[in-house]
């Protein structure tokens, strides 16, 4: 089961349009890298749980033939978090165990491993726990000699351990039966307390591979640079890895340079003399000559003009940034707005 329900709020304003797990990423739909990741593992048989713009996921991915899968859906009438959502689709689960994946976190974890662990520790509940060199920005999980989970703390300056809640679990059947029904259930701060509380087997599977929540900008832009770069896992990049993908219908001019692992989107067209680097451009979109984009995303249809800076910028749907602009980090430009030419600036050398 696939949680893809989220409004995606800190993506905006690109998620106006589409949720987060559909945006075009590394030159398909973030989705698309996990539910490879999944049929690799030899999972045939994936439940989306959708709430918000709970339409596009079954208009683009239909039965999940194309991608060697049976996919089925289930939507929210209302949001259900994390614990809620999972019990929601119990009905549809089929086997014993079933493994959850959040919907936008991009991992290397061997899945096959994962399973096998919560098998050979007969665990009620298995976690994907994942090493991290900063864990106080996280709530981390310990465990004790025979990997089974401990605690759930908050962030803290000094955790106990670099172990933190990867968004990838196995539950028995069972256990999500037992997640009350019909209303909002967080599984961190509700359910898996609860089971410790009990006295419920929660077993942690710890490594250290790629993993990253691409749930804000800057995030996004690194895991489609890394998907592009193959520095994160996946079998579905339309196209070989290297510092650039440039999809069919896109034009990169003589003397423009695409670096970083940046994704040139079709029907895009990079002038000469711009600069492209560590970042994603959607469908339809216009770098103008001479112009700098940097860590950004440009959403389908967006125009940069001649001279502009972009540096961690994030720009909706159709918006137009005038030449000789210059945006800095963290400028977000709503869909179909237009800023003048040389109307915005952070330093003064105009």
């Amino acid at each position: 089961m696939v949680l893809v329900g989220g409004k995606g709020t800190r993506l905006r304003p690109l998620t106006l349009s589409a949720p987060k797990p559909m945006l075009p990423t590394a030159g398909v739909p973030f989705l698309t890298h996990l539910l490879s990741r999944i049929r690799a593992a030899g999972i045939a048989h994936v439940v989306l749980g959708t709430s918000y713009r709970a339409e596009v996921f079954q208009e683009h991915f239909g039965d999940g033939a194309k991608l060697g899968l049976e996919l089925e859906y289930v939507v929210e009438d209302e949001p259900l978090d994390t614990g809620g959502a999972i019990r929601n689709v119990y009905d549809r689960l089929r086997a014993e165990h079933a493994v959850i994946f959040n919907g936008d976190i991009l991992s290397g974890a061997h899945l096959g491993a994962l399973v096998q662990a919560h098998r050979d520790a007969a665990a009620d509940v298995t976690l994907h726990l994942q090493r991290v060199e900063d864990p106080s920005r996280f709530g981390s999980v310990p465990t004790d000699a025979d990997g089974r989970v401990t605690a759930f703390l908050e962030k803290t300056p000094n955790p106990p351990t670099d172990q933190i809640n990867a968004g990838c679990y196995v539950f028995r059947r069972s256990v999500v039966e037992s997640i009350p029904a019909g209303r909002r259930v967080s599984v961190e701060r509700e359910t898996f307390p609860g089971l410790l509380a009990d006295g419920a087997h929660v077993h942690g599977f710890v490594d250290a591979s790629y993993w990253l929540d691409v749930g804000t900008p800057e995030a996004f832009v690194r895991g489609s640079a890394d998907l592009v770069r193959g520095l994160a896992p996946t079998s579905a990049l339309p196209g070989p890895t290297g510092e650039s993908l440039v999809l069919d219908g896109a034009k990169v001019a003589d003397g423009a340079s695409v670096t970083g692992g940046s994704t040139i989107g079709s029907g895009s067209n990079v002038a000469a003399g711009a600069q492209v680097a560590g970042s994603v451009l959607f469908d339809g979109v216009s770098v103008a000559e001479d112009a700098i984009v940097e860590d950004s995303v440009l959403g389908a249809g967006a125009r940069v003009g001649k001279g502009a800076v972009l540096r961690g910028v994030v720009l909706g749907d159709g918006a137009i940034v005038g030449a000789g602009c210059e945006l800095l980090h963290g400028a977000r430009v709503w869909p179909d707005m237009t800023l003048p030419d040389a109307s915005i600036r952070f330093s003064s050398d105009c």
